[in-house]
């Protein structure tokens, strides 16, 4: 199989995932898990008081998202750069093996 046949077939994958999740979720709000860890605190304790308060918070939530996507690109960039490096000392040492 070649491998333009291989990447449509993932493609393809991706996609049916993708809108499945979507259709199954119709109406679904997209929270993240902090807000509904507050949701199940207060409702089983609530006189609970936090007892840390953040150093900094992000004056909008689109500035907490862009911090959060940040974030993320520098995860996969150093997950990215240590693959691609363990890759290339193996083809290094591949190459030196059959010389």
């Amino acid at each position: 199989m070649s491998i333009i046949k291989k990447n449509m077939i993932l493609l393809f994958m991706v996609l049916a995932l993708l809108i499945f999740a979507l259709v199954l979720n119709q109406g679904a709000e997209f929270s993240g898990a902090d807000g509904e860890a507050q949701t199940v605190i207060t409702e089983t304790n609530p006189d609970y008081t936090p007892w840390f308060q953040p150093l900094w918070e992000p004056p909008s939530g689109e500035i907490e998202s862009l911090l959060f996507a940040v974030q993320a690109s520098f995860g996969v960039g150093f997950i990215c750069y240590y693959l691609g490096f363990r890759s290339g000392l193996r083809r290094r040492e591949s190459e030196y093996k059959c010389d």
